[in-house]
């Protein structure tokens, strides 16, 4: 049953219009114009196929929208998003990991070059590709203490791509980023603050949101065209090289992931989550 009206932090309901059901929760404020985008694909909103596709979709419908902003957060438990699914990369079907990794590309320049503001709630864990997400973001807010945040493929025996590589130097400067990428760390919440990761850490989901709004909301009086005009500028060098290489990655990524070593980590990696 689709429903009309939301409860948001302000323990206020508020007029909004639904815009999508699934994997993917979004609804929109009518009088704010700010979108609230919840991943809900238990148990961890692992990035399979189908729901990258369905992030991207929503994200282009909501450009089409032109909505003044937009939070993406969580709808789970203790998971913000838990990144890439391993199980798209072990023993392949070629045809559906070159289409994975495809609609992965175009849903990061979606969520990166993104024409409204957006502000990612962190309310959980948020390895790897979740990281990857929720710094595609024009503004990160985490709720802490307990939970992490980093790009760790390397503790998997993989290899985070250029592009992923590219977001995180932007975020927190090349010399940072190198010692993340290549150790897989992951920031606790005050960590990820102290290195610029994150912007603001709060105490509860709530309030996270809370802040996610307000700071939306500077951008009630700033020129949409000027915003767009501006972080296209300050992001264009980040994207350039997919833009310009993007059947280069794709083949990097078949070859790489299909291959005996890679297979061999991601095998023993899916043994120890059965354990």
């Amino acid at each position: 049953m689709l429903r009309r009206y939301i409860l948001l932090n302000t323990n206020k309901f508020v007029n909004c219009r639904h815009v999508s059901q699934s994997m993917l929760q979004s609804t929109v404020d009518e009088k704010s114009g700010i979108a609230t985008v919840t991943m809900n694909k238990p148990p961890v909103n692992s990035l399979n196929l189908e729901f990258l596709d369905e992030i991207n979709t929503q994200l282009n419908k909501l450009q089409k929208d032109k909505i003044r902003g937009m939070i993406l957060t969580s709808g789970l438990q203790k998971v913000f998003c838990a990144g890439l699914d391993i199980t798209e990369f072990y023993n392949p079907n070629p045809d559906r990991l070159a289409k994975f990794w495809t609609v992965l590309q175009d849903t990061w320049l979606s969520l990166y070059m993104a024409s409204f503001p957006t502000v990612a709630v962190i309310n959980g864990h948020s390895p790897a590709g979740g990281c990857l997400f929720a710094m595609s973001c024009d503004y990160r807010v985490m709720v802490g203490p307990k939970y992490t945040i980093g790009l760790n493929e390397t503790k998997l025996g993989i290899v985070a791509p250029k592009w992923f590589q590219d977001t995180m130097v932007a975020v927190i400067g090349q010399r940072k980023a190198e010692v993340s990428l290549t150790t897989g760390k992951m920031y606790t919440t005050d960590e990820a603050l102290q290195v610029g990761l994150i912007d603001e850490s709060l105490p509860d989901a709530d309030s996270a949101l809370k802040k996610g709004t307000q700071f939306l909301n500077n951008f009630q009086r700033i020129s949409p065209w000027a915003f767009k005009m501006t972080k296209d500028i300050s992001r264009q060098p980040t994207v350039q090289w997919l833009i310009d290489n993007k059947q280069k990655d794709l083949d990097f990524v078949l070859k790489f992931m299909q291959s005996p070593d890679v297979q061999k980590s991601l095998g023993l990696y899916l043994q120890s989550l059965k354990k």
